[in-house]
């Protein structure tokens, strides 16, 4: 495909709103259809407009770079401009356009390109771009203190924590999701390119193979463990679900939230040598599943419901009380629900061989303290997990609504 053919990847459908999967109550346009934007096919574009922001029920892409900045202007007006800026090279990039107008090659030749060109001859791949609004945004630089959202309050510590400040937190963090792994580096790296001299890159995360689906037409994939991961995962089909624990309305308590979302990260390292070394035996009553099908220890398939009151032969429960599929289940937190996309990452390895390898686990809700935190808490006294794995950053971040049309951009409501 040459360049004249990646033009071709035109705004589409992009004004017209893409409605998501259960617009929140109270809000003025309510769906029960379960229309969640998403490519036709893995190289197609998807829409950036909508009531939603995209990447949060779009169905999981294959390949992930996430980033979180520092802001390091100190002015609110161009902490603003570079939301319109990044809005607009957002809305380009996820339809297979270049970053700028003019692009890698199209310029003045004595002046830098507008688009760093790894990405000239590649399709859309099915990009999105999500952005999110740490705590740590709404201090006293920009006169958004009085507009931070509860549900924003510091995440508390959790047992068996060995968090690494300088990869956590940030005050603005962008998801980028796409099926080729360039499109995704491409798209971070030309908004870290814009926003230069505004905001400096605090961390980021390349991660692969999802480790959750997202809609009930995807297969479930698998962790680094080799087990099936997220098969109760919240769906885009789940609409009244979707209503009730994804989407933020105004009677949460900030307006500017409506129809946005929180977004939990956590980077979870696995001791995988270790646990190559446990028998099979013990690697299924860890997680409370069987490792080939997925089904729960009493059940045959992946989707039967696990029956936490069965015993064996012996007496003793099927699925052990600190088994990881009965700590995380809904029916143990209230009916609390979480709306997963992590991805596996591999960052080489340490100074004693063992693989750098794990868990970047992100997490979707309405509101993380009813619905991460009790959840994380639980499994962080009980789970037998525990002895494989260690949390090693964190992160919570306010993803505002969608981006309405060509007018608007990222967070609009938040500074206006």
């Amino acid at each position: 495909m040459n360049i004249s053919r990646r033009r071709l990847f035109g705004l589409g459908a992009a004004g017209v709103a893409a409605v998501g999967a259960g617009a929140v109550a109270g809000r003025a346009l309510v769906t029960d259809a379960p229309t969640a934007a998403h490519a036709a096919t893995t190289s197609a574009p998807v829409s950036f407009y909508g009531v939603h922001q995209a990447g949060i029920v779009t169905p999981a892409q294959d390949r992930l770079h996430f980033v979180a900045f520092d802001v390091t202007t100190d002015k609110r007006a161009e902490l603003v401009e570079l939301l319109q800026d990044w809005t607009s090279a957002a809305a380009r990039m996820t339809q297979g356009k270049e970053a700028g107008t003019f692009g890698a090659v199209g310029g003045d030749r004595e002046a830098p390109p507008d688009d760093t060109g790894e990405a000239l001859g590649l399709p859309a791949s099915g990009l999105t771009l999500t952005i999110g609004f740490g705590a740590s945004l709404f201090d006293k630089r920009f006169g958004l203190a009085d507009r931070k959202p509860a549900a924003l309050a510091d995440l508390p510590a959790f047992r068996g924590d060995d968090i690494v400040p300088e990869i956590s937190g940030g005050d603005i963090c962008v998801q980028a999701c796409a099926n080729d792994p360039q499109v995704a580096v491409h798209a971070i790296r030309n908004l870290a390119r814009i926003g230069f001299g505004k905001v400096s890159v605090r961390y980021s995360q390349l991660g692969f193979g999802r480790t959750s689906s997202t809609s009930r037409a995807q297969a479930t994939p698998r962790n680094l463990m080799g087990f099936k991961d997220g098969t109760a995962n919240l769906k885009l089909e789940d609409t009244q679900l979707l209503r009730e624990q994804l989407w933020a309305a105004a009677g949460d308590g900030q307006e500017w939230m409506d129809g946005g979302s929180y977004l939990v990260t956590r980077k979870i390292r696995m001791h995988i040598e270790t646990w190559d070394r446990a028998p099979l035996s013990e690697q299924e009553a860890i997680f409370g599943r069987d490792k080939g099908e997925g089904a729960p220890l009493t059940g045959a398939k992946e989707f039967d419901e696990p029956d936490f009151a069965k015993n064996g032969a012996d007496g003793e429960p099927m699925i052990a009380d600190n088994a990881h599929v009965r700590l995380a289940h809904p029916s143990v937190h209230g009916g609390a629900h979480l709306l997963r996309r992590g991805y596996n990452f591999v960052d080489g390895s340490d100074g004693l061989g063992r693989l750098d390898a794990g868990l970047f686990f992100m997490a979707y809700q309405r509101d993380p303290h009813k619905q991460f935190v009790p959840i994380q808490r639980e499994l962080a006294a009980k789970d037998a997990l525990n002895e494989y794995i260690k949390h090693v950053s964190s992160g919570l971040f306010a993803c505002p609504p969608g981006v309405t049309d060509a007018g608007d951009y990222w967070g609009r409501a938040l500074f206006t």
